[in-house]
Protein backbone atom coordinates (compact mmCIF):
# COMPACT_ATOMS: atom_id res chain seq x y z
CA UNK A 1 0.00 0.00 0.00
CA UNK A 2 1.29 3.65 -1.31
CA UNK A 3 0.14 6.58 1.04
CA UNK A 4 -0.42 10.22 -0.45
CA UNK A 5 3.17 11.11 -0.17
CA UNK A 6 4.16 8.30 -2.42
CA UNK A 7 5.41 6.24 0.66
CA UNK A 8 5.26 2.98 0.63
CA UNK A 9 3.14 1.80 4.12
CA UNK A 10 4.19 -0.20 7.18
CA UNK A 11 2.09 -2.72 8.28
CA UNK A 12 1.73 -2.90 11.94
CA UNK A 13 0.54 -5.49 14.35
CA UNK A 14 -0.68 -4.34 17.83
CA UNK A 15 0.79 -7.15 20.47
CA UNK A 16 -0.62 -6.57 23.47
CA UNK A 17 -3.51 -3.49 25.45
CA UNK A 18 -1.04 -4.71 28.31
CA UNK A 19 0.42 -1.38 29.16
CA UNK A 20 -1.56 1.49 30.15
CA UNK A 21 0.03 3.46 27.15
CA UNK A 22 -1.25 0.75 24.51
CA UNK A 23 -3.98 2.85 23.10
CA UNK A 24 -1.30 6.15 22.77
CA UNK A 25 0.72 4.46 20.68
CA UNK A 26 -2.37 2.79 18.65
CA UNK A 27 -3.30 6.27 18.26
CA UNK A 28 -0.27 7.49 17.39
CA UNK A 29 0.04 5.22 14.66
CA UNK A 30 -3.45 5.71 13.27
CA UNK A 31 -2.65 9.22 13.11
CA UNK A 32 0.99 8.30 10.80
CA UNK A 33 0.45 8.01 7.32
CA UNK A 34 3.69 5.90 7.04
CA UNK A 35 2.15 3.36 9.30
CA UNK A 36 -1.38 0.90 8.63
CA UNK A 37 -2.70 -0.67 11.64
CA UNK A 38 -3.58 -4.38 10.19
CA UNK A 39 -3.72 -6.94 12.82
CA UNK A 40 -3.39 -7.28 16.77
CA UNK A 41 -2.65 -10.03 19.17
CA UNK A 42 -3.19 -9.87 23.28
CA UNK A 43 -2.14 -12.41 25.37
CA UNK A 44 -5.67 -11.94 26.96
CA UNK A 45 -8.03 -13.39 24.50
CA UNK A 46 -10.77 -11.24 25.72
CA UNK A 47 -9.20 -7.96 25.90
CA UNK A 48 -7.46 -8.38 22.81
CA UNK A 49 -11.11 -9.80 20.79
CA UNK A 50 -12.54 -6.04 22.17
CA UNK A 51 -9.48 -4.19 21.12
CA UNK A 52 -9.79 -5.54 18.17
CA UNK A 53 -13.22 -4.59 17.62
CA UNK A 54 -12.67 -0.97 18.53
CA UNK A 55 -10.15 -0.79 16.06
CA UNK A 56 -11.66 -2.74 13.27
CA UNK A 57 -8.59 -4.91 12.80
CA UNK A 58 -8.55 -8.77 12.77
CA UNK A 59 -7.62 -10.19 16.20
CA UNK A 60 -4.93 -13.59 16.09
CA UNK A 61 -4.46 -15.37 19.64
CA UNK A 62 -1.58 -17.22 18.16
CA UNK A 63 1.47 -15.14 18.61
CA UNK A 64 3.56 -17.26 16.46
CA UNK A 65 0.84 -16.60 13.36
CA UNK A 66 1.23 -12.69 13.41
CA UNK A 67 4.95 -13.12 13.77
CA UNK A 68 5.42 -15.48 10.58
CA UNK A 69 2.99 -13.57 8.80
CA UNK A 70 4.41 -12.42 5.82
CA UNK A 71 2.58 -9.27 5.45
CA UNK A 72 2.79 -7.83 8.83
CA UNK A 73 6.07 -5.29 8.63
CA UNK A 74 6.68 -4.61 12.20
CA UNK A 75 4.93 -4.69 15.43
CA UNK A 76 4.17 -2.67 18.56
CA UNK A 77 4.65 -4.03 21.70
CA UNK A 78 3.03 -2.75 24.54
CA UNK A 79 2.89 -6.75 26.66
CA UNK A 80 3.93 -7.32 30.47
CA UNK A 81 7.45 -6.56 31.05
CA UNK A 82 8.82 -9.66 32.02
CA UNK A 83 7.61 -10.94 28.46
CA UNK A 84 9.36 -8.15 26.15
CA UNK A 85 12.47 -10.55 25.44
CA UNK A 86 10.70 -13.33 24.85
CA UNK A 87 8.31 -11.15 22.37
CA UNK A 88 11.23 -8.93 21.11
CA UNK A 89 13.59 -11.66 20.15
CA UNK A 90 11.11 -13.71 18.29
CA UNK A 91 9.55 -10.49 16.53
CA UNK A 92 13.10 -9.86 15.16
CA UNK A 93 14.14 -12.80 14.19
CA UNK A 94 11.15 -13.01 12.13
CA UNK A 95 12.39 -9.68 10.66
CA UNK A 96 9.66 -7.85 11.83
CA UNK A 97 10.68 -3.96 13.03
CA UNK A 98 9.96 -3.26 16.76
CA UNK A 99 8.43 -0.33 18.87
CA UNK A 100 7.92 -0.69 21.74
CA UNK A 101 7.16 0.22 25.23
CA UNK A 102 10.32 1.02 28.30
CA UNK A 103 11.93 -0.80 29.77
CA UNK A 104 13.36 -2.73 27.27
CA UNK A 105 14.17 -5.69 29.90
CA UNK A 106 14.29 -6.07 33.25
CA UNK A 107 18.37 -6.86 33.45
CA UNK A 108 21.48 -5.26 31.70
CA UNK A 109 22.36 -8.95 29.77
CA UNK A 110 18.51 -9.41 28.85
CA UNK A 111 19.13 -5.95 27.51
CA UNK A 112 22.20 -6.73 25.38
CA UNK A 113 21.07 -9.90 24.24
CA UNK A 114 18.00 -8.20 22.69
CA UNK A 115 20.10 -5.94 21.05
CA UNK A 116 22.20 -8.43 19.22
CA UNK A 117 19.35 -10.42 17.82
CA UNK A 118 18.43 -6.80 17.04
CA UNK A 119 21.38 -5.80 14.92
CA UNK A 120 22.28 -9.46 13.59
CA UNK A 121 18.84 -9.45 11.74
CA UNK A 122 19.39 -5.50 10.28
CA UNK A 123 15.77 -4.95 12.11
CA UNK A 124 14.61 -0.92 13.36
CA UNK A 125 13.93 -1.36 17.41
CA UNK A 126 12.99 2.12 19.13
CA UNK A 127 12.14 2.24 22.65
CA UNK A 128 9.72 4.39 23.67
CA UNK A 129 11.58 7.26 25.92
CA UNK A 130 9.61 10.52 25.17
CA UNK A 131 11.02 12.95 27.11
CA UNK A 132 13.85 12.85 25.07
CA UNK A 133 11.93 14.59 22.23
CA UNK A 134 10.29 17.43 24.46
CA UNK A 135 10.73 21.02 24.98
CA UNK A 136 12.28 20.48 29.20
CA UNK A 137 15.21 18.08 27.62
CA UNK A 138 16.11 19.98 24.75
CA UNK A 139 15.95 23.90 27.02
CA UNK A 140 18.55 21.53 29.63
CA UNK A 141 20.41 20.12 26.71
CA UNK A 142 21.18 23.23 25.33
CA UNK A 143 21.60 25.24 28.42
CA UNK A 144 24.99 22.42 29.04
CA UNK A 145 25.66 22.75 24.97
CA UNK A 146 25.95 26.29 25.31
CA UNK A 147 28.06 26.87 28.73
CA UNK A 148 25.77 28.33 30.34
CA UNK A 149 25.93 26.18 33.52
CA UNK A 150 29.70 25.79 33.55
CA UNK A 151 30.52 22.31 35.08
CA UNK A 152 27.55 20.71 36.18
CA UNK A 153 27.65 19.64 39.49
CA UNK A 154 23.75 18.22 40.21
CA UNK A 155 20.52 17.28 38.62
CA UNK A 156 17.66 16.57 40.02
CA UNK A 157 14.40 14.92 38.33
CA UNK A 158 10.91 14.10 39.73
CA UNK A 159 7.99 12.85 38.17
CA UNK A 160 5.50 11.42 40.47
CA UNK A 161 1.61 11.08 40.30
CA UNK A 162 -1.61 9.87 42.48
CA UNK A 163 -2.50 6.80 40.06
CA UNK A 164 -1.91 4.31 43.39
CA UNK A 165 -4.48 6.73 45.07
CA UNK A 166 -7.43 4.97 46.21
CA UNK A 167 -10.80 7.06 46.12
CA UNK A 168 -13.00 6.71 49.33
CA UNK A 169 -15.09 2.97 48.28
CA UNK A 170 -12.27 2.37 45.80
CA UNK A 171 -10.46 -0.83 45.78
CA UNK A 172 -7.32 0.89 43.71
CA UNK A 173 -6.53 4.25 41.92
CA UNK A 174 -6.79 4.66 38.16
CA UNK A 175 -3.39 2.76 37.96
CA UNK A 176 -4.34 -0.57 37.07
CA UNK A 177 -4.13 -3.53 39.68
CA UNK A 178 -1.97 -5.16 37.23
CA UNK A 179 0.65 -2.74 37.11
CA UNK A 180 1.38 -4.42 40.77
CA UNK A 181 2.13 -7.35 39.96
CA UNK A 182 5.77 -7.27 40.45
CA UNK A 183 6.51 -10.64 38.28
CA UNK A 184 4.78 -8.90 35.19
CA UNK A 185 6.49 -5.49 36.30
CA UNK A 186 9.52 -6.32 37.62
CA UNK A 187 8.72 -3.28 40.13
CA UNK A 188 6.37 -0.22 41.04
CA UNK A 189 6.89 3.42 40.48
CA UNK A 190 10.37 3.58 40.19
CA UNK A 191 10.62 0.82 36.81
CA UNK A 192 7.67 2.55 35.59
CA UNK A 193 7.11 6.09 35.98
CA UNK A 194 10.58 6.57 37.42
CA UNK A 195 12.13 5.59 33.79
CA UNK A 196 11.57 8.96 32.47
CA UNK A 197 13.64 10.56 35.09
CA UNK A 198 16.33 8.28 35.39
CA UNK A 199 17.22 8.43 31.16
CA UNK A 200 17.28 12.22 31.48
CA UNK A 201 19.18 12.24 34.14
CA UNK A 202 21.18 9.43 32.64
CA UNK A 203 21.48 11.74 29.45
CA UNK A 204 22.49 15.18 30.57
CA UNK A 205 24.94 13.92 33.57
CA UNK A 206 26.65 10.99 31.33
CA UNK A 207 27.75 7.32 32.46
CA UNK A 208 27.02 6.39 35.95
CA UNK A 209 29.47 5.17 38.33
CA UNK A 210 27.30 4.09 41.20
CA UNK A 211 23.81 4.22 42.71
CA UNK A 212 22.03 4.32 46.14
CA UNK A 213 18.32 3.97 46.82
CA UNK A 214 15.28 3.25 48.66
CA UNK A 215 12.01 1.94 46.98
CA UNK A 216 9.50 2.29 49.54
CA UNK A 217 6.47 0.18 49.25
CA UNK A 218 3.53 2.29 51.31
CA UNK A 219 -0.02 0.65 50.34
CA UNK A 220 1.48 -1.86 48.10
CA UNK A 221 2.36 -5.33 49.18
CA UNK A 222 5.04 -5.58 46.75
CA UNK A 223 5.87 -2.92 45.01
CA UNK A 224 7.24 0.48 45.70
CA UNK A 225 4.82 3.46 45.61
CA UNK A 226 7.54 5.80 46.05
CA UNK A 227 11.48 5.86 45.36
CA UNK A 228 14.16 7.76 45.55
CA UNK A 229 17.47 6.95 43.57
CA UNK A 230 20.65 9.15 43.86
CA UNK A 231 23.60 8.64 41.55
CA UNK A 232 26.87 9.43 40.80
CA UNK A 233 28.39 10.24 37.60
CA UNK A 234 31.54 9.61 36.12
CA UNK A 235 31.63 13.63 35.60
CA UNK A 236 31.76 13.75 39.53
CA UNK A 237 28.03 15.31 39.11
CA UNK A 238 25.51 13.49 41.78
CA UNK A 239 21.75 13.09 40.31
CA UNK A 240 18.70 12.69 42.09
CA UNK A 241 15.55 10.82 40.90
CA UNK A 242 12.24 10.69 42.41
CA UNK A 243 9.06 9.44 41.64
CA UNK A 244 5.69 7.60 43.43
CA UNK A 245 2.35 6.65 42.64
CA UNK A 246 0.92 8.31 45.64
CA UNK A 247 1.49 12.33 44.96
CA UNK A 248 -1.59 14.39 44.04
CA UNK A 249 -0.51 17.39 42.01
CA UNK A 250 3.02 16.51 42.11
CA UNK A 251 4.69 19.01 38.83
CA UNK A 252 7.18 17.56 36.74
CA UNK A 253 10.23 18.85 38.19
CA UNK A 254 14.13 19.05 36.11
CA UNK A 255 16.69 21.01 38.06
CA UNK A 256 20.33 21.49 37.06
CA UNK A 257 23.00 23.07 39.36
CA UNK A 258 26.54 24.22 37.70
CA UNK A 259 29.37 26.00 38.54
CA UNK A 260 28.19 29.22 37.08
CA UNK A 261 24.36 28.34 36.72
CA UNK A 262 21.26 26.81 38.01
CA UNK A 263 17.92 25.75 35.91
CA UNK A 264 14.78 25.05 37.02
CA UNK A 265 12.06 23.10 35.02
CA UNK A 266 8.69 22.79 36.03
CA UNK A 267 5.21 21.87 34.32
CA UNK A 268 7.21 23.62 31.33
CA UNK A 269 8.09 27.29 33.03
CA UNK A 270 12.07 26.99 32.50
CA UNK A 271 14.00 29.89 34.39
CA UNK A 272 17.71 30.58 34.05
CA UNK A 273 20.40 32.49 35.83
CA UNK A 274 23.94 32.29 34.00
CA UNK A 275 26.90 34.12 34.64
CA UNK A 276 26.72 34.10 30.88
CA UNK A 277 22.96 35.31 30.66
CA UNK A 278 20.58 38.66 31.64
CA UNK A 279 23.65 39.82 33.53
CA UNK A 280 23.57 37.13 36.13
CA UNK A 281 19.52 38.11 36.72
CA UNK A 282 17.06 35.35 37.09
CA UNK A 283 15.59 34.98 32.88
CA UNK A 284 12.51 32.71 31.62
CA UNK A 285 13.59 30.57 28.26
CA UNK A 286 11.01 30.72 25.74
CA UNK A 287 12.45 30.57 22.54
CA UNK A 288 11.18 28.43 20.10
CA UNK A 289 13.59 24.96 19.47
CA UNK A 290 13.32 22.74 17.16
CA UNK A 291 11.02 20.26 17.16
CA UNK A 292 12.44 16.89 17.38
CA UNK A 293 9.87 13.77 16.02
CA UNK A 294 7.72 11.69 18.72
CA UNK A 295 9.66 8.18 19.04
CA UNK A 296 6.97 6.31 17.01
CA UNK A 297 7.46 8.74 14.34
CA UNK A 298 11.24 8.84 14.34
CA UNK A 299 11.01 4.60 14.11
CA UNK A 300 8.72 5.05 11.09
CA UNK A 301 11.13 7.36 9.67
CA UNK A 302 13.98 4.74 10.18
CA UNK A 303 11.97 1.56 8.81
CA UNK A 304 11.25 4.14 5.50
CA UNK A 305 14.57 5.72 5.15
CA UNK A 306 17.24 4.65 7.57
CA UNK A 307 16.84 7.82 9.46
CA UNK A 308 18.79 7.98 12.94
CA UNK A 309 16.93 8.59 15.90
CA UNK A 310 18.16 10.40 18.70
CA UNK A 311 17.02 7.57 21.15
CA UNK A 312 20.02 5.31 21.59
CA UNK A 313 21.21 1.88 22.44
CA UNK A 314 22.89 3.51 24.95
CA UNK A 315 19.89 5.18 26.54
CA UNK A 316 17.88 2.24 26.54
CA UNK A 317 20.99 0.26 28.25
CA UNK A 318 22.15 3.05 30.86
CA UNK A 319 17.73 3.19 31.78
CA UNK A 320 17.68 -0.63 32.62
CA UNK A 321 21.56 -0.34 34.50
CA UNK A 322 19.83 2.55 36.91
CA UNK A 323 16.86 0.29 37.70
CA UNK A 324 18.86 -2.97 38.29
CA UNK A 325 20.82 -1.21 40.78
CA UNK A 326 18.55 0.22 42.36
CA UNK A 327 16.62 -2.80 42.91
CA UNK A 328 20.43 -4.44 44.28
CA UNK A 329 21.09 -0.94 46.55
CA UNK A 330 17.09 -1.28 47.56
CA UNK A 331 17.55 -5.38 48.51
CA UNK A 332 21.32 -5.42 49.86
CA UNK A 333 20.55 -1.83 51.94
CA UNK A 334 24.21 -0.41 49.86
CA UNK A 335 25.75 1.73 47.58
CA UNK A 336 26.25 -0.45 44.22
CA UNK A 337 28.88 0.40 41.78
CA UNK A 338 27.63 -0.12 37.90
CA UNK A 339 30.54 -2.57 37.50
CA UNK A 340 28.90 -4.56 39.81
CA UNK A 341 26.25 -4.87 36.76
CA UNK A 342 28.08 -4.60 33.65
CA UNK A 343 31.19 -6.61 35.03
Amino acid sequence: MINRKGETMINVALLSRWHVHADDYAREAKENEQLNITQMWDEDTERGLAWADELGVPFEKDLEAVLSNSDIDAVIVTAPTNRHKEIIIAAANHKKHIFTEKVLAFTVKDCEEILAVVEEQGVKLMVSLPRLTESDYLYADQCLSKGWLGKLTMVRCRLAHNGGVAAEGAEHGWLPARFYDKAKTGGGSLIDLGAHPIYLTNRLAGPAHAVYARLQPQTSKDVDDSAAVIVEYNSGALGIIETGFLSHGSPFQLEMFGTEGTLLIKDGEVSLKSIHVNDDQWVNLEEKLPVVPKPIEQWAAAINSDSKSVITKEDVIHLTLINEAARLSNDEGRRIETKEITG
